[in-house]
């Protein structure tokens, strides 16, 4: 297996980053959206987010982008400027192979970096156990599940939401 390196995602990763994304879209049920977006609609939202002072990350092996991560705001509304939502989207021929939990554990240390004391993962899917336990593992609990709140692949999916505390939490107010 080639080592894998986890570092800031750059302008040019994001024809990497598209086709990832596409391939979760059009198979997989990760994402609730039915037609992927095209690489000028995954710049803009790589430039919002990087730009807004969120970490976006991509993961390397064998010199090639094999993953990428990145927290974007949970909600809108300014009182929830700390909590932010998660996501983590590793190659098809690149999973199972701790991508995803490298991916997870830098995103956690960056958000935490940048003073985010909330983390949600929006689970696509109530049948993802691979997601719901890479969160597991990462110190994530279940906080609920939306029922059959997405139709895709002719059928109805669940949504799982799963939290966890970053740095002191909500022990103390933000910083």
């Amino acid at each position: 297996m080639s080592e894998i390196s986890i570092r800031p995602a750059e302008a040019s990763d994001v024809a990497a980053v598209a086709r990832i994304y596409a391939n979760a879209v059009l198979h997989g049920t990760a994402s609730f959206e039915i037609e992927p977006p095209d690489r000028d609609e995954m710049a803009h939202r790589f430039a919002e987010l990087a730009g807004g002072g969120f970490p976006y990350l991509v993961a390397q092996s064998a010199g090639t982008v094999a993953g990428y991560a990145y927290v974007g705001p949970y909600r809108a509304r300014p009182a929830y400027r700390w909590t932010v939502e998660d996501s983590i989207y590793v190659a098809a021929d690149s999973q199972r192979r701790g991508i995803g939990r490298a991916l997870l554990d830098r995103l956690i240390v960056e958000a935490e970096r940048r003073g985010f004391r909330q983390m949600i993962a929006v689970i696509g899917d109530s049948d993802q156990p691979g997601s719901i336990a890479l969160h597991t593992a990462a110190g994530f609990r279940i906080i609920g599940t939306f029922e059959a709140v997405g139709f895709k692949f002719d059928r109805w999916l669940d949504s799982v939401l799963m939290q966890r505390p970053l740095g002191r939490g909500a022990t103390a107010g933000p910083c």
